[in-house]
């Protein structure tokens, strides 16, 4: 699998701000990837060393509309909290968002 489609996109969340002081840093990844693959594509693409990749299987929201006729459900997805080695960030993650 190419490394620029296993990140699919950071999560920013409160939960997720709190990571950069241990320096975890978590990622909506793709379903199909290991830990060994999120570990390359991070460090390609931010250029970091990384110690360790935790990986969680989410299963997505039923969703219900109109009174309750129209039911669906999200797609299941795959988070990634990565921690960084000592001394190193990622500070391209919060400069669109200030």
């Amino acid at each position: 699998m190419e490394t620029y489609r296993i990140l699919v996109r950071p999560l920013i969340t409160e939960k997720s701000n709190m990571g950069p002081k241990d320096r975890k840093y978590t990622f909506a990844v793709d379903k199909r990837a290991s830990k060994d693959a999120i570990k390359r594509a991070v460090e390609e693409r931010f250029k970091v060393t990384v110690i360790t990749v935790n990986t969680m299987n989410l299963t997505g929201k039923s969703k219900t509309r109109g009174a309750g006729r129209i039911t669906g459900k999200k797609p299941d997805w795959k988070k990634a909290v990565v921690t960084l080695s000592k001394g190193q960030t990622i500070p391209e993650l919060y400069e669109d968002l200030g």
